[in-house]
């Protein structure tokens, strides 16, 4: 093309405006080629190829079997590609085209370029351990005192902004005993007696260590996450997008604290 489209040094790689126009672009030109590959199939049930998805490992045996049964039954000849991982990650995955579809909690500002569909909501919960330990001790003292009590928290992602903006209203300054990527991770150290963290209900009742687990009541809660799909408006556009689009709008999600 005869221009730079990306900035190199010895320790990152970008793209240049150049690049991200033509990034743009080639992002265009593919969602229009496999337009006309689908446009072109007569029915429905004629839908074939890949589809990915990405979301946590308790979502994947929580409530989203029950939507991919469905999606197969309707579709049996798209291949979805389930990837697992840190929540907080989903929305960048989104972003980068790294995945089509995301099942992630709606964030307090959704990027334009995003379309979002809710499928349940779920509280958040303070939990500590129920074992015998250092942590129980300091539970079970009137007032608690959180000041002194060791957090196991999110590294980033919108936990991590809903435990500070909770902890600043309530003028504790934190002491982060760890930083753990996904929520699973943090009911297994508040389990063994590590700390307390804040998780979504959805993964405690799910949990194989929830019988290690109390919930700790606050004053005011934390606000709780809508958990849905979400994917770039342009992708509504291949029609494998939109097939499974339209099956979660007519599924009905069962989970725990709704």
């Amino acid at each position: 093309m005869g221009v730079a489209l990306f900035e190199r040094d010895n320790r990152s790689v970008a793209l240049t405006q150049a690049g991200r126009r033509f990034r743009g672009f080639a992002e265009d030109t593919l969602a229009s080629w496999e337009d006309l590959k689908h446009d072109v199939r007569q029915a429905p049930t004629e839908l074939a190829g890949q589809i990915r998805i990405y979301c946590t490992v308790t979502a994947s045996y929580s409530f989203m079997p029950e939507l991919l049964t469905r999606f197969r039954k309707s579709f049996p000849n798209i291949e979805v590609i389930l990837e697992t991982g840190d929540v907080a990650q989903a929305l960048q995955q989104v972003a980068e085209q790294e995945i089509d579809i995301a099942v992630a909690p709606l964030p307090d500002h959704l990027p334009n370029q995003m379309e979002f569909l809710s499928l349940l909501k779920t509280p958040l919960q303070f939990i500590g351990p129920t074992v015998d330990c250092p942590v129980s001790r300091m539970l079970n003292e009137t007032p608690v005192n959180w000041r002194q009590l060791p957090l196991v928290i999110s590294e980033y992602g919108l936990t991590r902004k809903r435990l500070d903006q909770w902890l600043r209203s309530q003028g504790v300054k934190p002491r982060v005993y760890a930083q753990v990527a996904g929520h699973e991770a943090i009911v297994g150290m508040v389990g063994l007696g590590f700390g307390v963290g804040l998780v979504p209900q959805l993964v405690l009742e799910n949990s194989p260590m929830k019988e290690r687990i109390r919930v700790i009541p606050v004053k005011p809660q934390v606000r709780p996450f809508d958990v849905g799909l979400c994917t770039l408006h342009r992708r509504m556009q291949d029609p494998l997008v939109k097939a499974f689009w339209q099956i979660a709008q007519t599924t009905s999600v069962e989970h725990p604290g709704n």
